[in-house]
């Protein structure tokens, strides 16, 4: 057997660990793989993907368990595995040589680099055998060694070729602007007008979402349009927002029994997902239900984030998951797809198991499930509703409260059935960003709810951030496993991290938090601007080992940085009266505006960013005894822009609170650029004077 030297087995990343006894030679990316590529003259090829990838798994099953292949790989190349959650920076770049090269991309992404890290050459999945115009592995192994060997001029030229694009594109969409801006005519009620026109133009009105399969969340453009709803009272934009919710969480992209979203759908009604669950999924979906709940109060959206956080909690928490349920509050990255090596089989049912395990309600769960013997994927069943549960009820002629209740116990039932299978593996790496946008759920869902154990595990969540990812307040890591954090921190991760401050100051008053949220943006400002632009690069100026410093501006699956933190310099320039700050926020929109008016689908949350500024953001500050009974009455409301200060009596050191004289009547101002209207003592008059501005 050939010998082989693989050094991912020190690794904390459970998709490093996953190949660790691969007989490929493989490194983590570091100096030592690199300095190996440039000392033998070989390419690095580089590996990219996640734990909780169905296709890197079988990658790996078909080629990187062969010995014969991995043989083939050691002899010509440097290998490198990377988890692209613990380097999205490197991801997005060789990402992007992949996407320039092939028109698309994917995971798991295999990438070959001259020793430098220029890439050249590259693709996603390669199976083992040549198939449906798709090169075998080592058929593309053969083809790189070669050219390597006999046309290095021609490999070269393309590796700066590729870096050129690389380095271009991260101009994409943004324009120079020259002189001061016109707000109003840059972001004015017409622009928001068509930023709803060109997302209703992709959206499926039958069975919601927002274009073809397979279908995303998509909560940024759902949080679009719910603002639009609110700002303009166009019920097409409600509508739309919440078909989609409904459809989704009535689908098989949502767990019915264990709580939870997958991260897609690979079918347009949302039956069959990708059975992934990612932790910042779940965030970002908990948030647009909060949303929604507060517009519309339906219970189908309460219920969803309560089974969805009680999920969260029951299997990602890091502290209900030791064996004291004492331990480190932090949250885990994801659950993979497969168990046993198949994908799904942990989630899908049969019929006669059903059966089995409900005996005489079966019949009522399965109809109402759509379960059937012949199954509905693959042979088997995967629970999802085809009827709401009123207009079941009254087929059935139960009463709604009734019918939940048996649903409720049934669901139980087969969850505890459940819990006896082989479970998917857990990501069980503590990403800082994920965790900061986790964070903001649970802070909302406090907000929209008011159950004090959300607020709790948000607090406890932020000690914890505080306590492992930093040593000085302001330089934070990425990861964090086994009292080891490692990698600084990306600008999403600051991004989320001072938006989750944020909203914790909001829901508790506590403006240390404020305090922290100011320090880590002018951090951020120092580190990662591009001073010329206003926008900030993905990686702080000190890092070396990128061949390009990224900006990312698209919001993608998770939100863009740069996004986050154009909102995070709005509200901490009204908070501290900090009138440059608001105006950067105001350029780095501007100089997107035409990319996201026409793309909002692409750019969900800049084109959130600019429907408030076309409306206006309200200050609004409480002051006095009561303040901290009349902010939960408030946060309560649906008020998409705003920034909410409250305190038990006035602060000189904070604009929205200073000067405001005692009273013994809890006040609440509504103000705009610090002047503020009479104040008034309850939330609907509030409200009231919100709807006349």
């Amino acid at each position: 057997m050939a010998k082989y030297t693989n050094k991912l087995a020190q690794e904390t990343s459970p998709y490093l660990l996953q190949h660790a006894h691969n007989p490929v030679d493989w490194y983590p990316w570091g100096d030592e793989a690199l300095n190996k590529a440039k000392q033998e003259d070989k390419p690095l090829l580089v590996s990219i993907g996640y734990a909780a990838c169905h296709w890197c798994h079988v990658m790996e099953k078909e080629s990187f368990e062969n010995e014969e292949t991995a043989a083939i790989m050691n002899e010509y190349f440097i290998n490198i595995k990377i988890d692209r959650e613990e380097r999205p920076d490197l991801d997005h770049i060789y990402m992007d040589a992949i996407q320039a090269m092939t028109g698309s991309g994917g995971w798991p992404l295999n990438v070959f680099l001259t020793p430098d890290g220029r890439p050249f050459y590259g693709g996603t999945y390669f199976p083992p055998r040549a198939i449906h115009n798709r090169p075998s592995w080592t058929d593309v192994l053969a083809g790189v060694a070669n050219a390597w060997a006999e046309k290095r001029s021609d490999i070269d030229a393309q590796a700066t070729n590729l870096t050129g694009y690389i380095n271009q594109s991260n101009a994409f969409g943004q324009q120079a602007l020259e002189g001061d801006i016109n707000i109003y005519e840059l972001f004015s009620k017409e622009k928001a007008d068509t930023m709803f026109a060109n997302i209703m133009s992709t959206a499926d009105k039958q069975e919601g979402g927002f274009g073809n399969a397979p279908k995303f969340p998509q909560t940024f453009t759902i949080g679009y349009l719910l603002r639009y709803y609110h700002q303009t009272k166009n019920e097409q934009a409600l509508q739309q927002a919440c078909l989609s919710l409904d459809k989704m969480i009535q689908g098989g992209l949502y767990d019915h029994l264990g709580g939870g979203f997958a991260r897609y759908s690979t079918d347009r009604e949302w039956l069959v997902p990708h059975f992934e669950k990612m932790l910042y999924d779940n965030a970002l979906l908990v948030m647009a239900l909060c949303d929604a709940w507060q517009l519309t109060q339906k219970p189908l959206y309460k219920q969803a984030v309560e089974e969805t956080l009680a999920f969260v909690e029951r299997e990602l928490y890091c502290r209900n998951s030791l064996p004291t349920g004492w331990g480190e509050a932090g949250f885990y990255s994801a659950l993979d797809a497969d168990s046993e090596g198949v994908e799904g089989k942990f989630y899908v049912w049969d019929k006669a198991e059903i059966e089995q395990v409900l005996q005489a309600d079966a019949a009522l769960f399965c109809e109402f499930y759509d379960v059937t013997e012949g199954g509905n994927w693959e042979h088997k069943n995967i629970l999802n509703i085809r009827k709401p549960l009123e207009a079941f009820a009254l087929e059935k002629n139960i009463s709604e409260g009734s019918l939940q209740e048996l649903l409720q116990q049934c669901r139980e039932k087969l969850l505890q059935q459940r819990e006896n299978r082989i479970r998917p593996l857990l990501d069980d790496k503590i990403l800082l960003g994920w965790n900061a946008l986790m964070n903001c759920a649970y802070s909302k869902a406090y907000s929209t709810f008011g159950n004090s154990r959300y607020e709790q595990v948000a607090r406890e969540n932020m000690d914890f951030i505080w306590e492992r990812f930093t040593r000085d307040g302001l330089n934070f890591f990425h990861t964090y496993k086994k009292n080891v954090a490692r990698y600084p921190a990306f600008l999403d991760d600051y991004a989320y991290l001072i938006q989750a401050l944020i909203l914790l100051q909001e829901i508790s008053g506590n403006a240390d938090y404020l305090y922290k949220a100011k320090s880590l943006t002018e951090w951020v400002m120092e580190r990662f601007s591009e001073e010329e632009t206003g926008y900030f690069f993905y990686t702080n100026k000190d890092q070396q080992d990128v061949i390009v410093r990224k900006k990312e501006v698209y919001d993608g699956a998770i939100p863009s940085g740069n996004a986050i933190m154009a909102f995070n310099l709005q509200y901490i320039g009204v908070v501290f009266d900090l009138s440059g700050w608001r105006e950067r926020a105001i350029k780095m929109c501007a100089g997107l505006q035409q990319a996201v008016h026409r793309y909002p689908g692409s750019f969900g949350v800049w084109a959130t960013m600019i429907l408030s500024i076309v409306g206006g953001v309200a200050e609004i500050a409480i002051i006095g005894k009561d303040a901290d009974a009349v902010r939960r009455e408030l946060l309560q409301q649906f008020i998409p822009f705003r920034v909410v200060q409250s305190a038990s009596a006035a602060n000189n050191d904070l604009p929205l609170l200073a000067n405001k004289p005692s009273s013994p009547d809890t006040q609440i101002y509504l103000c705009k650029n610090y002047q503020c209207s009479a104040p008034v003592n309850k939330v609907s008059d509030l409200i009231r004077l919100l709807k006349n501005v």
